[in-house]
């Protein structure tokens, strides 16, 4: 791809990340911005973001899409492969990446573009009530 454009509508959606430790789901994204753009401007603006390495995505339990900060290599441009795993909270819905690498073996006769491991538990604030 090429250098995404700052405007307006991209801004807004980096500041709701930058405020953020945690992944936002396209749905709860929606529905921040639902009085500022149209949901097909968010799923644009979020799909670009993550052609360009800025944001990544991953499926949770609840079949959502969600999205964080992406592992983009600011200094060579180019996007990691992404293989931290990510904690999504069965009882309040916190769904965050975890601050671990995995590591993925090789296989023979087959190249690995992304990888998903997601866990499903209680985060420390629910796990303490």
């Amino acid at each position: 791809m090429g250098v995404i454009r700052i405007t307006k509508s991209v801004k807004a959606l980096l500041n709701a990340f930058a405020e953020q430790e945690v992944a936002l789901s396209t749905v709860a994204l929606v529905e921040q911005f639902q009085d500022h753009m149209n949901r097909s401007t968010v799923y644009r603006i979020l799909e670009r973001l993550e052609d360009e390495g800025i944001l990544h995505s991953f499926t949770g339990s609840d079949g959502l899409t969600w999205y964080a900060l992406g592992n983009k290599n600011l200094l060579s441009g180019k996007a990691n492969l992404d293989t931290h795993p990510h904690f999504q909270c069965k009882d309040c819905g916190k769904t965050e990446c975890l601050p671990m690498s995995v590591s993925i073996p090789d296989v023979s006769k087959h190249t690995v573009e992304s990888v998903s491991l997601l866990l499903v538990g209680q985060c420390s604030d629910c796990a303490s009530v």
